[in-house]
């Protein structure tokens, strides 16, 4: 587990399940997302059973759960993508819409990039953002991310030719002052 002044970001557990179908359900926060809207009970029920088990150190995908600490409430994830025998990752995170705008998911993301980064001494964390997600792109920013790039209509997203923004920062970049942002 990871903690923050006022997250825990934890294994998800089959009780979060109804929570991970709410928000994924919510259009506004599946639309630059990799599901569609509705998210039904049945589909999140099956992606928590998946990562029962998962070693969060291990390569692929692995999804913490993001909790209130003062209530207990599951109000989002961030998924970490460990590749190159483990040197490297991707991240993604969702956040319940009611609960955006609270830096909530900076100070989420922050803990799980430091915790990569400084602590599990990954070399680097990279994140690709739908160009149109201005949110998340700002988000990746005041983190410190470094912007790497634009590919122009290079994703097929929903129907539609998207440009996706590539964001990364270097072990050697990141600052201990975002941990926890």
């Amino acid at each position: 587990m990871l903690q923050t002044e006022r997250l825990l970001l934890r294994p998800f557990r089959a009780a979060d399940a109804p929570a991970l179908s709410a928000y994924r359900s919510d259009p506004e926060v599946a639309r630059y997302q990799g599901w569609d809207a509705p998210y039904p009970l049945e589909s999140a029920l099956a992606f928590v059973a998946g990562l029962d088990g998962r070693d969060p150190r291990g390569e692929g995908w692995y999804q913490w759960a993001v909790e209130t600490r003062d209530g207990g409430t599951m109000i989002g994830d961030v998924g970490v993508n460990r590749h190159d025998e483990g040197r490297q990752a991707e991240i993604g995170f969702t956040l319940a819409r009611e609960h955006q705008g609270r830096g909530y998911a900076a100070e989420a993301v922050g803990r799980v990039v430091h915790h990569l980064l400084a602590e599990e001494g990954l070399h680097r964390v990279h994140a690709s953002v739908d160009a149109r997600n201005a949110p998340s792109a700002r988000l990746l920013e005041r983190l410190g991310f470094r912007r790497e790039g634009l590919e122009l209509q290079s994703q097929w997203w929903k129907g539609e030719w998207t440009d996706d923004l590539r964001y990364a920062v270097l072990a050697s970049e990141w600052s201990s002052d975002f941990a926890g942002a």
